[in-house]
């Protein structure tokens, strides 16, 4: 597997198996192992999501060791300041049956009970992930959902850099002036739903004929585009074969054209983000 240096000296996957929605036991435990089984080392839940313990079996059924799992959780909106989010952290990793996260982000920087203070509860909030990180319990941390207005707050007080910004990306949904902040911060972008537009591009006759083109679905295309883009794309599924067609995307490359074509496709879904 592909992997990125983040600023603080980690390696992450450039490809990640998300478990967002993945509630069923036997979908998301066999979801996970099919996922590493393929290939993939880069696995993302969040404390929102209910399914870290199955997260964690599935991660143990496997037989990959845990050290070459990348393994991402996030802080749920209920747990931010200070003493809950530190409580929160120590409940998913019991959870999750592992000792360290590689990666745990603030999954949204805006949250009920703090719609007035979401300033400083985001300081907060990171003073605890930095706390877990300096006592070995995350590796890296980092954020998710933050716009510009939230990395300008959060950014003036962190003793330790966010290493990512995990943010929806893809055609339609380009996000310029956060993915420039972010990556002016010196973050790497992961790209969650990067798939969203694939039910409108089947019935798109040019983007049909730009699949053929790599003999490749729209979704491998769509996954070629996050990486191709720099980002980290964060693909989903419980199907095996499904799975295991998302991975086959390393070995090809999309031109500097076709990335043009998808960067100025109009998506005609939703906004919410």
């Amino acid at each position: 597997m592909n992997s990125i240096q983040l600023i603080d000296g980690k390696e992450i996957p450039v490809l990640g198996y998300g478990t967002w929605r993945n509630t069923d036991p036997k979908e998301c435990v066999d979801g996970v192992v099919a996922a590493l089984a393929a290939g993939y080392r880069h696995i993302d839940t969040a404390q929102m999501y209910g399914n870290e313990a199955l997260v964690g079996e599935g991660m143990r059924l496997s037989g990959v060791p845990r050290e070459e799992i990348f393994l991402t959780s996030k802080i749920n909106n209920n747990n931010h300041a200070y003493e809950d989010a530190l409580q929160s952290i120590d409940a998913s990793l019991e959870a999750l049956g592992t000792d360290y996260l590689d990666l745990m982000l603030i999954h949204w920087p805006v949250v009920q009970g703090h719609e007035e203070d979401w300033r400083e509860s985001n300081i907060q909030t990171w003073r605890a992930l930095e706390t877990a990180y300096k006592a070995g319990k995350v590796r890296s941390i980092g954020l998710s959902n933050f716009k510009v207005e939230h990395l300008e707050n959060l950014l003036p007080h962190c003793e330790i850099k966010p290493v990512v910004n995990q943010i929806r990306l893809h055609p339609g949904v380009l996000q310029t002036e956060t993915v420039a902040m972010s990556r002016e911060a010196g973050m790497a972008l992961e790209a969650w739903s990067p798939l969203s537009p694939l039910p409108q591009m089947l019935e798109d006759s040019s983007l049909v004929a730009l699949a053929d083109k790599y003999s490749k679905t729209i979704a491998q295309v769509l996954l070629r585009y996050s990486i191709d883009k720099g980002y980290i794309p964060l693909t989903k599924s419980v199907s095996a074969a499904r799975i295991q067609e998302n991975f086959e995307i390393f070995d090809f490359k999309l031109s500097e054209e076709d990335l043009t074509v998808l960067d100025n496709w109009q998506w005609q879904g939703d906004v919410f983000f």
